[in-house]
This record gives C-alpha cells, sequence and structure tokens, in this order.
C-alpha cells in the first residue's frame, strides 16, 4: 500500500519523488514546486544543502559549503532526510534506508556521483574528497597534522588540482600525482598558468604518473623517471568518481561508471516514469560534464521532461551549454577557461585577481539560483494543503 494526495478542493494530485537534493536534484524541486497540481518530495541522506565546489575549502577550513534546506528548498518541497536503498519500477515505488516505502507517479534520479578507485589499498590507507562525509574525515586528520606535513593528492582533475592548492595554503608540503596532464579540459595556455601557480604555491606536481597501489607510509607510483615511493603523512584522493550503485542495484541500465542511461530527454532507457539527471546520468548523444554548470540546466530540464511525462507530451532532447572553466587556487589565484558552448577550450583565459572575483562569484550564484527558484516557486496555496488518502496497492 502507499500514500498518493489530492487536494481539499478535490483535484487529483501526482506524486513526483526526487531522489538527491545537490545542484540537479534541488533546481528539479524547486521548479516543479511552482506546480499546484503536483506533490514533489525530496529524498536526501542529509539535513542540509551542500556546495559540493568548496569541499576543498571544507577540508581546509576556509569556507563551509553547508546551507540549510530553508534557505534553498522551496517551501512547497517535503524533504524527506532517508536514504534510497532500491527503485520498484514495475510498482512505482522507492524503499529507503528506514524501512519507508514512497509510492510515486514520477521518480526524478539526482544521486549525483561518488567515489571509487581499484588502486590497492586505497581503501585502508586514503580519504576521498568526493562527498562530503570523506570530505569531513580529511579536514579531522588534517587538523592533527602538524606543521609542514607532507600530503599526497591523487587525481589531476579540477578537484585535485583544487585540493592540492588550498591544501598548500595552509603551509603543508603537497604532491599532486596525475595519470597524465592536469587538468585535461583546459587549453596548453591555461595549463600553463596553472602549474606555475601550483609552482609559486610549493606544490610538487607529477604527471604521466601511475598510482601502483597506496601504503600507510605513500603512494607507490611509477612514471617516465621509473618505479618511486611517495612518502607522506595523508593521501587524499581525488580521482574516480562514478556513479552510486543505487540504479544498477535496482535493475536500470546503466554505463560502465553506473550512471543512468537515459534518451536525450533524460527519460530513462527502460522507464518513462523516471528521469534522471545531473551527475548520476548519461544521456544519449549529449554532452555533459560532471558539474555545477551541467547540473543546473539538467535539473531544470529534468522538471520540464517530468512535466510532459505526467502530462503525456512528447518531452524534447536537453541541451546543456558551458562557457568557462573556473579553478580556484587557493585564496588568492585562479585559472578561468572561457569555452565554446560544446565545453571546448576558447583562447580567452583569465588569470589572477579577476579570475578569483569571478570564481568565488559562479560559487555563490549557483546557491543564489537555487534560492531564487525556490521564491519564485512561492508558497503552497492554503485551499489546496494535500491530504493523504490511502490507495489500495501492494
Amino acid at each position: 500500500m502507499f500514500t498518493t494526495h489530492t487536494s481539499r478542493d478535490t483535484t487529483p494530485r501526482q506524486t513526483v519523488v526526487v531522489l538527491g537534493g545537490g545542484y540537479a536534484g534541488v533546481t528539479a524541486a524547486n521548479r516543479l514546486a511552482a506546480d499546484r497540481g503536483l506533490d514533489v518530495v525530496l529524498i536526501n541522506p542529509r539535513d542540509h544543502f551542500v556546495e559540493r565546489i568548496r569541499l576543498h575549502q571544507w577540508t581546509a577550513d576556509t569556507g563551509d559549503p553547508r546551507h540549510p534546506y530553508a534557505s534553498v528548498l522551496a517551501a512547497g518541497v517535503r524533504l524527506i532526510v532517508d536514504a534510497a536503498e532500491h527503485i520498484d519500477a514495475a510498482h512505482r515505488r522507492v524503499r529507503l534506508a528506514s524501512g519507508t516505502v514512497l509510492g510515486y507517479d514520477l521518480l526524478i534520479y539526482a544521486v549525483g556521483s561518488a567515489g571509487a578507485t581499484t588502486i590497492p589499498g586505497a581503501a585502508e590507507h586514503a580519504l576521498a574528497i568526493c562527498e562530503w562525509e570523506s570530505a569531513g574525515r580529511i579536514r579531522e586528520r588534517i587538523a592533527t597534522l602538524p606543521e609542514r606535513s607532507a600530503i599526497s593528492v591523487v587525481g589531476g582533475g579540477l578537484t585535485g588540482v583544487e585540493t592540492a592548492a588550498e591544501l598548500a595554503g595552509l603551509g603543508h608540503r603537497i604532491t599532486l600525482v596525475a595519470g597524465g596532464e592536469i587538468t585535461p579540459g583546459i587549453s596548453p595556455r591555461a595549463r600553463a598558468s596553472t602549474r606555475a601557480t601550483l609552482r609559486r604555491l610549493g606544490v610538487i606536481v607529477r604527471e604521466h604518473t601511475v598510482v601502483h597501489r597506496i601504503e600507510e607510509t605513500g603512494v607507490m607510483v611509477g612514471g617516465p623517471d621509473g618505479d618511486a615511493e611517495i612518502t607522506g603523512d595523508l593521501t587524499v584522493l581525488a580521482a574516480g568518481f562514478t556513479g552510486p550503485d543505487l540504479a544498477r542495484n535496482s535493475g536500470l541500465s546503466c554505463d560502465d561508471t553506473g550512471r543512468l542511461r537515459t534518451h536525450a530527454s533524460l527519460v530513462s532507457v527502460d522507464d518513462a516514469a523516471i528521469v534522471g539527471t545531473g551527475d548520476a546520468v548519461v544521456p544519449d548523444g549529449v554532452h555533459t560534464r560532471m558539474s555545477c554548470q551541467a547540473a543546473s540546466q539538467l535539473g531544470l530540464h529534468a522538471a520540464k521532461t517530468a512535466r510532459a511525462q505526467l502530462a503525456g507530451r512528447p518531452p524534447t532532447p536537453a541541451h546543456p551549454v558551458f562557457v568557462s572553466q573556473c579553478i580556484s587556487l587557493g585564496r588568492e589565484a585562479a585559472t578561468l577557461q572561457v569555452t565554446h558552448l560544446d565545453d571546448a577550450p576558447a583562447r580567452t583565459v583569465v588569470t589572477g585577481r579577476a579570475a578569483v572575483l569571478v570564481k568565488e562569484y559562479v560559487c555563490r550564484g549557483t546557491v543564489w539560483g537555487l534560492k531564487g527558484l525556490a521564491r519564485m516557486a512561492g508558497r503552497p496555496n492554503p485551499a489546496a494543503v494535500a491530504e493523504p488518502v490511502e490507495v489500495a496497492g501492494v
């Protein structure tokens, strides 16, 4: 048995369950909350919104990424602090970790990404910066380290570079280990500027270096100069982002990294009542990238697709566009790579104080955007407050 809702004026209401309270999930929920014919329920394992793009600051105690959901979530969205354990697509139900079972008319899958690595010893001797809880463990560990401790950061993408620079600002000795070139999505000019700033911060950058295993005393690597051990007091993992296991374990089609497969419209290839969004999905024929820039746009499109599915209209393809990649390099430097709409790097690169200001504006702007959508949704109409009505079912 599950619960659907009607309003006091007896108008039938449809239930949309949003799994995940990150950029994409909150964006979709807020946009749908403006529709008084919908009951929108957001499921998230934490009771606060996390600015994931500030997790490197959280580890170094230079910024707080937490925001109460009351400040970013529309009043018409019902928040349940819990974790989804299984999606029963055949019966349109979700089982939560608490044992609660929720029925839905449409499900939005926005569970984000998680860290995963096959590096031997990583689980025992390294800490990942991929999620709030693991970033908190890094923060706690760093608080116990003496000055000038040696820290290895594994992963040369944006997250790894930002983490290395932020921790270097604390005075620690940082080695950044990358399997190829650092920040592969930006231009050679932007990369050269980023390398130069990392050097000024004292970060040792080892590119084209393979990590063989991680031990308690350091990282065993192989590279152009042969095998070596990078000794250290802490190893931070900033690579290997994948989709959570929820979709795959629920029998839904996923790619090799665990992300939900969808059509270009973001509708699941398996079930028309499931719409994916954000880092957790791989839409057919649509270029996207794990980022808040893409997640916010995909969240808006997920809401649009959800409305179309519920109304029986054909959904339209998603077309996320990109304008830049902005990399913070501590509190005093940054690299801003302007991009073409397809995310390819353009000629324009901004560095210095101007890039720092743009990066901070981008970080704050994502939260401002969520708050703006929440205000636009308004508060629920008092004449249409949902009341539970039990419906026969399994």
